[in-house]
């Protein structure tokens, strides 16, 4: 095999990528919720035997579809199935809740995971939810602003008194502190707020629209707007905290891929149409083959995923983690065999797991002639010792030549 040309080959990642699921959760309404809800965890505990790095819950409380109220509760049940996977919040919906009660149970929730909590914190993304509680949601990013930083510091061990338009807290303290350190991370779709929360209390960034119109082609420039926020605090925002999601299938032709994710597909739709399928602008009603052609979702082979990995590189080059959302397209054997897939071929060929692999099997093969010989010449020798040391002749002796 030819090596491959220093021009064409893929930049070196300065660090891995590390590979997470986001699952909202998404189910369809014919369903039974509780075997709904016991099926993500039962995929949380195939992510972790793969080796999959992060697995998030949701929080939602309208609409239908996804129906996990309380991302700590599936964090719990999450925790006592898997072992080394890393659980994380994603997100708790900040301004539905005084923030001495989301520092407590976040504290308390990473004893329960022995240190594998990741906390990611938003503004709450459907207005519906807002309504039911009487919030405004318009106001839910300044809330998340101003919660986050008190929360933060209810964490750090600081005893905080203050009163805003919508909390108090009097003396308020944290009496268990998280165990170790916990990673804290904020939402971000498609405006800067997301990156500029991350640079002001130093956390990871999720980017929940990553290969969406508009999010993708907004990736650059937020998460240069967010370094600069962070330098002008003396910070420096590591990439590796970046966490960019996307819609991914994988089967082994994309014949397959599409036969088992198409029904799922429609399903899934209708959720986003009840919402917004009277502004024809987002776009919801597209059939699933203009996704895959302006390059939103990846529905294909393990190649078509690497390439869409190679995009989103294009933006940030070292992003920490490729979060792929769980909608439940899919059959739970299917979602599990292409998680699998990218798990063995996608992630290696992104890390250059088996680069060394390959350029040893290449210069095997080079010189296999070589090799063979002094493999010959070796049992030649042996046999030739042996004979001398029995006082036998070499059988061949006295043969004419052909």
């Amino acid at each position: 095999m030819a090596a491959m040309d220093a021009s064409s080959a893929p930049r070196r990642r300065r660090v891995p990528l590390r590979v997470g699921v986001f699952c909202a959760p998404f189910h369809p309404l014919d369903e039974d919720p509780t075997l709904a809800l016991e099926r993500d965890l039962e995929f949380a505990a195939f992510a972790d035997r793969l080796g999959v790095a992060e697995f998030w819950f949701g929080e939602h409380h309208s609409g239908g579809y996804e129906i996990s109220a309380s991302p700590e509760l599936m964090i719990a049940a999450a925790a006592s199935r898997t072992h080394r996977i890393h659980l994380g919040t994603g997100v708790i919906s900040v301004p539905y809740h005084h923030p001495l009660n989301v520092a407590q149970r976040i504290a308390q929730l990473s004893h329960l995971t022995r240190g594998r909590l990741l906390f990611g914190a938003g503004p709450g993304l459907l207005a519906a939810d807002a309504h039911m509680r009487g919030l405004d949601p318009r106001l839910s990013r300044e809330r998340l602003d101003q919660a986050l930083g008190a929360i933060l510091r209810l964490l750090a061990g600081e005893w905080v008194t203050e009163r805003t338009d919508w909390y108090e807290l009097r003396d308020a303290h944290c009496q268990l502190l998280p165990h170790g350190s916990l990673e804290v991370c904020v939402a971000s779709t498609f405006s800067p707020s997301g990156g500029r929360l991350a640079a002001k209390y130093d956390a990871g960034l999720l980017c929940l629209a990553a290969t969406q119109p508009g999010g993708y082609d907004a990736l650059s420039h937020n998460w240069a707007i967010a370094r600069q926020e962070a330098e002008a605090r003396g910070r420096t925002l590591d990439p590796a905290r970046l966490r960019l999601a996307t819609d991914i299938h994988v089967a082994e032709t994309r014949d397959q891929a599409m036969d088992q994710v198409r029904k799922g597909y429609l399903v899934n739709r209708r959720y986003f149409e009840n919402q917004t399928g009277h502004l024809p602008e987002t776009g919801v009603s597209r059939p699933l083959e203009a996704l895959i052609e302006s390059g939103e979702v990846v529905v294909g082979t393990p190649d078509d995923a690497i390439a869409q990995i190679r995009r989103l590189e294009e933006k940030v080059p070292d992003f920490g983690c490729l979060l792929l959302f769980d909608k439940n397209w899919a059959s739970m054997e299917h979602k599990c065999r292409s998680l699998e897939m990218v798990m063995r071929y996608v992630v290696p060929a992104i890390n250059g797991d088996n680069d060394n692999r390959v350029r040893s099997f290449t210069w095997q093969g080079e010189h296999r002639e070589r090799f063979f010989d002094l493999t010959r010449q070796g049992v030649e020798r042996a046999f030739a010792r042996h004979r001398a040391e029995a006082g036998e002749t070499d059988p061949r002796e006295g043969e004419s030549a052909p």
